[in-house]
């Protein structure tokens, strides 16, 4: 008989529902995993796990046919069923275990019985059950004290580290993941098997991997994780850029800061205005350059000549070898390449041509860029702090003044190309480019408005120069 400590109140609709159902099939049913873990930490709870002793796609086909789900999803191999539910989903599965083979990056799955289940998952926090059926309605069955755990605020496996995490090596990544989502620590005795396994993550699909880094970035502070996949190694394996941003030199007088430590701080502090996971990743990546531009110069100290644009180069192989969907390639490029623009604003003397050419570049991105930027402030002393910030709303200032006038946020040329192949009659070239970029310029520059007619009389002026430049 496996132990059991409490009981929670099951008030869901559809839980109740499903119990009775259950009931009905005599079928043991149970609600596991992170469902039982938020409930009992007072959070909302979006997506339920239901665990089924004996056939979990049979029991979910039932409960689709009695409740009128149309849209179920099954997955024979893994014996498992999802019903999309509103604002989240209901899966059901077979009490199983699982574990990956030494030369393979598809787990073996394998029936068996709930506490097996349990025993098998990553850690004591997520091996909960509360069972569903009527005689035993909301009982929690706890064999491996996951809400002392939970109380304590500690990540520890069901069984020995080595075993959890070589049974599913993604569970380390997991194990950073849940350090940041639920700001717990991890068993010194887990942390260890990470540091010694940490290259078994290679035989996990990069999917995988590269989702469970993206929901360290979605997490409220992650630092925590970020810190762990360097700390454990991981990083080597998963984001080997971390690695490299890693170390502080100093030559005679000059430090520099640790790139590190400064990038965790900047995530953190972007954290606090935006949810948005890809700015978050820019906030990653703003320095990624960093360590390959370094140099040391007499009299000056540290500089880092470059990185932006190196930087913004860099980020194609990544997304690649960490397979991101590259339609959000150009955004995080241009972020990472604009991201000194703005401190170079800050002049009093700053033309309203520099303006124009950052909201011209930024477009509708100017906002995140300019979040980026505060969130890169992290220096200790609160005058200075005070002072950038200052700067930058001075910066934001001058941007509305122009952006009132010349409308470049949402920049559409003024002149299309169609409209210069006729009026210069010319076909389809690239000096049709060429013409289009020189009333651009001149936007740019202030020579003309942000206007049709003013810039086809500015065409008109300057498009015979321009045609016999070409022709010579």
């Amino acid at each position: 008989m496996l132990k059991s400590k409490t009981h929670i109140t099951i008030t869901q609709e559809i839980l109740v529902r499903i119990g009775t159902i259950a009931d009905e099939r005599g079928v043991e049913a149970y609600v596991v995993g992170g469902y039982v873990r938020d409930k009992l930490l007072g959070k909302e709870v979006k997506d339920i796990d239901i665990v089924v002793v004996g056939d979990g796609i049979g029991f979910a086909k039932t409960v689709a046919t009695q409740l009128g789900f149309k849209d179920i999803v099954t997955y024979e191999n893994f014996g498992t069923a999802m019903l999309p539910m509103d604002g989240g989903k209901i899966e059901f599965v077979a009490a199983r275990t699982e574990h990956y083979n030494r030369d393979s990056r598809k787990p073996t799955v394998v029936k068996a019985s709930l506490e097996s289940d349990l025993s098998r998952r990553d850690f004591t926090v997520n091996a909960l059950a509360v069972s569903i059926n009527n005689n035993r309605l909301g009982e929690i069955v706890d064999p491996h004290d996951g809400q002392h755990d939970l109380r304590k605020k500690i990540l520890r496996t069901p069984l020995e580290p080595q075993r959890t995490f070589d049974d599913d090596p993604l569970r380390m990544m997991r194990a950073a993941r849940f350090a940041s989502q639920l700001q717990f620590s991890i068993e010194p005795e887990a942390i260890e098997a990470i540091r010694t396994m940490a290259e078994r993550i290679t035989i996990v699909s990069k999917e995988r991997v590269t989702d469970e880094f993206f929901k360290i970035l979605s997490s409220p502070k992650p630092s925590i994780g970020l810190k762990l996949l360097h700390e454990t190694g991981l990083a080597k394996h998963v984001f080997l850029e971390l690695v490299d941003m890693v170390g502080v030199e100093q030559r005679k007088d000059y430090h520099h800061k640790d790139v590190f430590l400064h990038t965790l701080k900047v995530v953190d502090n972007i954290c606090e205005s935006t949810d948005d996971v890809w700015l978050r990743f820019v906030a990653l990546v703003h320095d990624i350059a960093k360590p390959r531009t370094k140099a040391f110069k007499e009299g000056i100290g540290w500089t880092f000549h470059g990185h932006e644009d190196l930087g913004a180069r860099m980020m194609k192989p990544v997304f690649r070898r960490m397979r991101l969907p590259m339609d959000k390639l150009p955004y995080v490029e241009k972020l990472v390449r604009l991201h000194l623009r703005p401190m170079v604003l800050v002049s009093e003397e700053i033309t309203d041509s520099a303006i124009r050419r950052l909201l011209f570049e930024s477009g509708q991105d100017i906002d995140d860029l300019m979040k980026l930027c505060r969130a890169d402030i992290t220096s200790q002393n609160p005058q200075r702090v005070a002072r950038y910030l200052k700067n930058y709303d001075i910066v934001i200032e001058k941007m509305k003044e122009v952006e009132e006038k010349d409308r470049l946020r949402h920049w559409q040329p003024p002149v299309r190309g169609d409209e210069i192949m006729e009026v210069c009659g010319l076909q389809p070239s690239p000096l049709v480019g060429v013409l289009k970029k020189k009333i651009e310029e001149a936007i740019l520059d202030g020579q003309i408005p942000n206007e049709h007619d003013a810039a086809l009389q500015y065409l008109l002026s300057v498009k015979d120069e321009i045609l016999s430049q070409n022709h010579s």
